[in-house]
């Protein structure tokens, strides 16, 4: 670093290398989906996917499909200190499970690879070096001690906290001094003053004065990790992204990346900011939420569908506000212009319309007398397993194949449910199961036990009620 420092030290000019810097005018953004659409889903995998991540995933996948295009997973893993093992993997499985798979990423490959950040460093030092030769960008020799005395001083005094630049001014014989020393020091980029206006398919034109706000950003960490905003202009530029969707947290930093696109000479792509989807309160959606990670849904069983259905139906971008939709439906829907800025209220509450048939299955309690379930009966195990609410119900009902294999689970819980206590075989006739389906209703709960077994009243009960319990027991029973 020190060596790459010294010889990169000179005045200011254009990086030819990698092309010429763009003018004002070019840095604003078309609003066609060009005949080579590629998006990406970028998260980083310090967590697990949850419902705001499987939504942009969504709408960058619908997008991309209904435009011919590529849809294209990169995990953006630079914050080695933050990676949760098994996200990454999770992340994909679930895209998988979601019926949204990738075209390219880390697991399938493709042309545009390595699909992890972290094993893309060469092409950030690349991008570096030509910013510390045109001048863009310079080491910084701030102790974090002083970064900290800012931070505090800005604090109280009741102000944002920013880097004052101070080593932006710093002589060639300083730095080359400070090298000696600390020859690997984070790399800042030299904001411009004024930011380039750019017209946001989802916000209309925009332009945020980045650099009245903000100190300059460290681009390059001393470890030789970048930060997101070089990493994420760098990837999204070889690997070719025709158009960024992602949250609206992002759209006061794009000014900062368009002037890393000026400054590296490339064409920029187009940008959509979606609005964030919220809890039904306006409250954010929060990791420490466990019930809106996708594998809770999985392990509960619920429909794929029904998750891609209720997190667009709560949002736009159709053209239609309708539930049911098949993920072919929404394809053919989706349209980015009908996209608001309004943020998408999520009601989990509302997901057993999507997702209506939930099956809750219970053991039975052993000191209850007789052969079902009562009314009485206090669960001392249980699961929830989803089945498909009424509209994707009757889609999966008109298919044989699928019929078949709801009448096959179905089967199989009841006989875990109830065991023994099904002396009625009958009521797993599939035609019978068939039937039960089609009424949507917690069918192994014990709410819902007269489906399939006898009724189940203790004797204390039925001596209550009559003095000829014997008699009532062997008619209700049989021999």
């Amino acid at each position: 670093m020190a060596v790459l420092l010294k010889r990169l030290l000179h005045p200011r000019r254009p990086p030819e290398a990698l092309g010429r810097p763009l003018r004002r005018r070019e840095a604003s953004l078309g609003t066609h989906a060009g005949p080579a659409v590629r998006v990406r889903f970028a998260p980083s995998p310090t967590g697990f996917l949850h419902l705001g991540g499987l939504r942009t995933a969504l709408y960058n996948y619908v997008f991309a499909k209904k435009h011919g295009g590529s849809f294209i997973l990169r995990l953006e893993d630079t914050d080695q200190t933050r990676l949760v093992p098994g996200a990454a993997e999770n992340i994909e499985d679930m895209l998988e499970w979601a019926g949204i798979p990738p075209d390219e990423s880390p697991r399938r490959g493709g042309p545009a690879g390595p699909y992890l950040q972290s094993q893309r460093l060469a092409l950030y030092a690349q991008a570096t070096e030509a910013l510390l030769k045109s001048g863009a960008a310079y080491p910084c020799f701030c102790s974090p001690q002083r970064l900290e005395l800012l931070k505090r001083e800005a604090l109280r005094n009741h102000q944002t906290p920013r880097y004052d630049n101070r080593c932006r001014s710093l002589s060639e014989a300083q730095v080359a001094q400070k090298l000696a020393k600390d020859p690997k020091p984070p790399i800042r980029f030299h904001l411009e003053g004024e930011a380039p206006a750019f017209q946001d398919l989802v916000y209309g034109w925009n332009r945020h004065e980045v650099a009245s706000v903000e100190g300059d950003p460290v681009i390059l960490k001393s470890d030789g990790f970048p930060t997101y905003h070089l990493a994420c202009v760098v990837d999204d530029h070889h690997m070719g992204i025709s158009h960024v969707l992602r949250g609206s947290e992002w759209l006061v930093s794009t000014s900062k990346h368009l002037l890393l696109y000026q400054a590296l000479g490339w064409q920029p792509p187009h940008f959509a900011h979606l609005p964030l989807l919220l809890n039904r309160d306006g409250s954010k959606l929060s990791k420490r939420q466990g019930d809106i990670f996708l594998e809770h849904f999985a392990a509960a069983d619920f429909l794929p569908d029904a998750l891609l259905d209720i997190i667009t139906s709560c949002g736009s971008g159709f053209a239609e506000n309708q539930m049911g939709r098949t993920l072919p439906e929404l394809i053919s829907q989706f349209d980015l212009t009908r996209v608001t800025c309004h943020s998408a209220l999520l009601d989990l509450e509302k997901l057993p319309e999507f997702n209506s048939w939930k099956v809750s299955f219970f053991k039975p309690h052993p000191l209850h007398w007789g052969r079902g379930l009562s009314g009485l009966e206090m669960p001392v195990a249980g699961r929830s397993l989803g089945f498909p609410g009424r509209l994707h119900l009757r889609r999966l009902v008109s298919d044989e194949t699928q019929r078949r294999q709801l009448v096959g689970k179905l089967q199989a819980l009841v006989e875990e449910a109830f065991g023994s206590q099904l002396q009625d075989r009958n009521v797993l006739d599939a035609a019978y199961v068939e039937r039960i389906i089609l009424l949507r209703q917690d069918l192994v709960s014990p709410a819902h036990s007269y489906l399939w077994t006898r009724p189940a009243v203790s004797r204390a009960q039925l001596g209550a009620i009559s003095e000829k319990v014997d008699i009532i027991a062997k008619r209700v029973l049989g021999p």
